[in-house]
């Protein structure tokens, strides 16, 4: 592919780009800028911290390729971009990356008013076709499209365009704040970190029963979602997505500390 246009970073790393993308477009998506400044902050803590393993012999940014680009609507979507990473020996380490932003996922916990130890889980059943799935079973979950808006307040307004159930921001408990901070989805070739909420609501079993098998989301944009709801202690053996598993191992592991009163 060709490139047109350069321009450099604060601590001047060259940036190459591609004919369809400015330099100011480009700094106005939030995960390229989030992303370039946490590398630089790690880069810079090989030189300011004598037990750091590369601290000998420090990897520097060296400079950046910005591969393709792909818009939702006039704003950025999605980057793919290569990132040179080496030391003075010449080493380099791997840097192809796809860059898409932060995301939240929800734990919702139905627990029946007539039964108050049954726990069950609010999952979503869609196509996910860069998966090559049409029917995965997953946390409801969203993208942080809008950086206007809080975490917390981008769960709830997932939860209710997946699952059409309307909760109050402060109903939200984060429990990835409550343990290591957010989750890698896959740190080896993209950016995003997920944080993850809980949601307990009470409901009656006939509220449970309306929720089975609904379907829901926001259609005119693509989303085809059944609602599914799984016992909480069967979650593990009814998905296989990383987002379901991460939450029930905070939700299990907070809960045999007592970190919170979940």
């Amino acid at each position: 592919m060709s490139h047109s246009n350069t321009t450099k970073t604060a601590s001047n790393v060259p940036i190459t780009l591609p004919p369809d993308l400015s330099v100011d477009k480009l700094h106005s998506f939030h995960p390229f800028t989030s992303w370039l400044s946490t590398l630089e902050s790690n880069l810079n803590s090989q030189r300011t911290d004598s037990s750091h393993p590369f601290a000998s012999d420090p990897y520097s940014l060296r400079s950046i390729t910005i591969q393709s680009v792909d818009f939702f609507g006039s704003r950025i979507g999605f980057l793919k971009l290569k990132a040179d990473v080496r030391n003075s020996q010449n080493s380099h380490l791997p840097g192809s990356i796809f860059l898409r932003g932060s995301s939240v996922a929800i734990l919702l916990i139905p627990e029946l008013e007539e039964s108050p130890d049954e726990k069950w889980v609010m999952l979503t059943v869609q196509p996910r076709i860069p998966a090559g799935v049409i029917d995965l079973v997953e946390l409801p979950a969203g993208m942080m499209d809008d950086q206007s808006k809080t975490f917390a307040g981008t769960a709830a307004q997932e939860i209710e365009e997946e699952c059409g159930i309307t909760i109050e921001e402060d109903g939200l408990v984060e429990l990835t704040a409550l343990a290591k901070g957010p989750v890698y989805m896959s740190p080896g070739g993209c950016d995003e970190v997920t944080r993850i909420f809980l949601c307990r609501q009470k409901v009656k079993s006939e509220t449970l029963k309306e929720w089975q098998g609904k379907l829901t989301g926001l259609r005119d944009r693509g989303e085809k979602i059944t609602l599914k709801l799984v016992k909480l202690e069967d979650v593990w053996r009814e998905t296989a997505d990383a987002k379901a598993l991460a939450a029930i191992a905070l939700y299990d592991g907070l809960m045999k500390d007592g970190k919170a009163k979940l």
